[in-house]
């Protein structure tokens, strides 16, 4: 079984309305705050390691570590292998910032996305901006019916329910 098999099969299985689950993704959660707060203090420096050391590195477990890669993956300049990845694994933490913070903002994860170190990365205008288009984004936008007694959209001339509307 993969790392990442591993990590999803314990975590998920953990419900965040019991105690033990709420103990578990809190102590995830503080880990992963952690390594942000490190992340984001120095943007430009790409972390490299292996699985195993980049545990090390953050103090944490390596199925914490796992649960954190598979967290940041989709934000990354290059993805990781996540999928087959072993703890001798070769992987990076080069992310993109602004894709990042939309990825914090899509997962609700306000004690990510509202990290002090944001203020030295992007301006609070373009926060905004990022947020309110992934908030959008999920957000359906029906265009304007058309009226029986509205000209036709195909260019005719005619009232929508004597062309294309007849047959609607």
């Amino acid at each position: 079984m993969s790392l990442l098999s591993e990590w999803r099969e314990e975590a998920y299985a953990k419900d965040m309305n019991t105690k033990e689950g709420k103990l578990y993704w809190g102590k995830y959660f503080d880990v992963e705050k952690g390594i942000y707060e490190q992340l984001l203090a120095n943007p430009s420096e790409i972390i490299r390691g292996t699985v195993k050391e980049l545990a090390e590195k953050y103090e944490t477990s390596i199925k914490i570590m796992t649960g954190f890669l598979d967290g940041i993956n989709e934000s990354l300049v290059k993805e990781n292998p996540i999928e087959d990845m072993t703890e001798d694994t070769e992987v990076n933490l080069g992310f993109d910032v602004e894709k990042l913070y939309y990825n914090m903002v899509a997962a609700e994860a306000d004690w990510l996305y509202n990290l002090p170190a944001w203020d030295n990365l992007l301006t609070e205008e373009r926060r905004k901006e990022l947020y309110l288009k992934q908030r959008k984004s999920g957000t359906v936008i029906k265009g304007k019916k058309i009226g029986r007694n509205d000209p036709c959209p195909c260019g005719s001339g005619r009232k929508y329910k004597f062309c294309c509307g007849k047959n609607a």
